[in-house]
């Protein structure tokens, strides 16, 4: 009996066995089908998660808002669809606090999972977020912050920067003014990181072309009186002025400079924040006779200048600035290299790859990335202000091409 009962045990747990083999064999195939199908249709259908960094409170909110409105813009005209996969935007408001921005940009990559990071306008929150972003692998295009250290120093291989560089807008008029306005200047810029490098830049270039800078004073970011500035400047011998203000800065200062008398003694030149779309019509007609340089202006006359406007006046009802115009174009890089990867972000390294070949004829004319440098290469403008039927309007008066950062 107890052998019998041990046959029937041992041939029990050998049925069992095979049992649990088949069930094991079938588990792994389910598994695997499983597994293949997930990731089919990872590449067949899904959301690419964009995340997008910018102030949308603070002084520098409507900054923010329209970069946002030039993204959303170009998104929308292609349905918010690449490649089968649908776009997605998560916004997150940075209030251009370095701290509030790295923050805000661990909840984006590690909680939201995005598969790429746009924006920032405060280039002290695109520092802050350097090493995250870097660490981790995240594909990050600078859509506006300009700090020349992001595409030198700071340099990463997951950042690529759609926007400008301080040099590229200081160092363009350099020549140009030497050649056309006078031989002295006097320098002037908002007491910040950004208005001194634009400032350096122009004088880097001035000087080098036989200029003298004869003197130059840094009034407080966010001034409202400029009279002590304006004095000096006026007691100074100098053929012009060039200044960087931007905002409600350069309303205050494009005024005074005016009510000094300097605007009849020395001409006024600096970069096109100056005289930008979003100040002219506050300042009225202070800023008509400056001359400035840009990457883009509202009167450039492309037809893609006049679809872009078209566009967005229709959306939106109002001028685009060039925040919006950064926007557009950094949504369209964004979409170009999405179509190359064929909408499959699990590689970043691809994913740079893709947008650092991206290259069309944008708005703001013909754009390249610099493989080197990870910075655009495009088109500088030098405008003049003036006035038509009563109002002042910026007009181009000399295009510079291809413009480099040097990246050192």
């Amino acid at each position: 009996m107890q052998g019998g009962a041990w046959v029937k045990r041992k041939f029990y747990l050998i049925v069992l066995a095979m049992l649990l083999l088949v069930l094991s064999a079938c588990g792994n195939s389910a598994i695997q089908s499983t597994t293949k199908k997930t990731e089919k249709a990872s590449k067949e259908g899904g959301t690419i998660k964009i995340g997008v960094l910018l102030p949308l409170s603070g002084v520098y909110a409507s900054l923010g808002k329209n970069l946002q409105m030039g993204m959303e813009l170009y998104f929308e005209s292609i349905g918010w669809k690449t490649t089968g996969k649908d776009i997605r935007l998560i916004v997150e408001d940075s209030e251009a606090d370095p701290q509030v921005g790295l923050r805000k940009a661990r909840k984006l990559i590690d909680q939201d999972q995005v598969d790429l990071l746009t924006g920032t306008v405060s280039t002290a929150v695109a520092y802050a977020i350097r090493d995250e972003v870097d660490k981790k692998k995240v594909p990050f295009l600078v859509s506006h912050a300009g700090g020349n250290d992001l595409t030198r120093s700071k340099r990463s291989d997951y950042i690529w920067r759609s926007s400008f560089s301080s040099w590229q807008i200081g160092y363009s008029l350099g020549q140009w003014a030497y050649d056309h306005v006078g031989k002295t200047v006097y320098i002037t810029a908002a007491d910040y990181a950004f208005g001194r490098e634009v400032s350096a830049a122009f004088k880097e270039a001035y000087t080098a072309a036989g200029g003298k800078v004869v003197g130059e004073v840094y009034p407080p970011l966010g001034n409202n009186d400029y009279s002590s500035y304006l004095t000096t400047i006026k007691n100074a011998k100098a053929d012009a002025v060039y200044a960087f203000f931007a905002g409600s800065d350069a309303v205050k200062f494009v005024q005074q400079y005016e009510q000094f008398g300097l605007k009849k003694e020395k001409k006024l030149i600096g970069s096109g924040w100056l005289v930008s779309e979003d100040v002219r019509k506050q300042q009225g007609n202070a800023g008509v006779g400056a001359i400035a340089s840009i990457f883009w202006d509202y009167h450039l006359d492309t037809k893609e200048n006049k679809a872009f406007i078209e566009a967005f006046e229709k959306k939106y009802n109002a001028r685009p600035t060039i925040e919006a115009l950064e926007g557009y174009d950094a949504a369209r890089i964004i979409a170009e290299a999405l179509k190359v990867v064929g909408g499959d972000v699990s590689n970043p390294d691809k994913v740079v790859e893709a947008i650092s070949n991206v290259q069309f004829v944008s708005p703001r004319g013909p754009i390249q990335f610099d493989k080197k440098t990870h910075h655009i290469i495009q088109n500088m403008y030098i405008i003049e202000t003036e006035e038509v039927n009563g109002q002042a309007e910026n007009k181009v008066i000399e295009v510079i091409e291809k413009v480099k950062d040097p990246g050192q």
